[in-house]
């Protein structure tokens, strides 16, 4: 009997574990140079809800997470711009001039950028995100030698 009841307790925590992470909110490790000085290039840890992008609280600014339209299998960290209807004014390539664009971004669609602009692979590439792709949004940063960092309004690196 004994037994059974540390199974059904093992069980029980595991399901926990599992609706926290789906449904509530989870832990992300960035790394990458597309998101400086916001984040660390050598590694930051989030702490991410997710229910922001399931009630639509999103606010431009916020730092999201999101899967990669390119690469479905990769979760990205991005900053918010735009949301629908927004009109977005952009530099099409920073490296290589000044020229700017003008787009509205669509229903259902979002508009996220890299903060550091010369190095980073956004809605400028592949363009307007759509919502379905968002995961959650950063509210907490650990970034080494671990100091914490509080963001009210802000996840992965390409």
């Amino acid at each position: 009997m004994g037994e059974w009841s540390s199974f059904t307790a093992v069980v029980r925590g595991l399901c926990l574990l599992y609706v926290t992470n789906k449904y509530l909110g989870t832990v992300a490790i960035t790394y990458g140079p597309s998101m400086l000085p916001t984040l660390n290039v050598t590694g930051s840890i989030l702490l991410v809800e997710r229910i922001s992008t399931r009630t639509g609280k999103l606010r431009p600014g916020d730092v999201v997470i999101f899967r990669s339209p390119e690469t479905p299998r990769k979760i990205v960290c991005k900053r918010l711009i735009g949301l629908e209807g927004d009109q977005i004014t952009y530099v099409v390539d920073p490296q290589s001039g000044d020229r700017c664009e003008t787009i509205v971004v669509p229903k259902g669609h979002v508009w996220v950028e890299g903060d550091y602009i010369y190095n980073t692979k956004d809605s400028r590439n592949f363009g307007a995100l759509p919502y379905g792709l968002l995961e959650g949004r950063a509210f907490w940063t650990v970034s080494p030698p671990f100091s914490l960092s509080f963001h009210v309004t802000s996840i992965f690196i390409i």
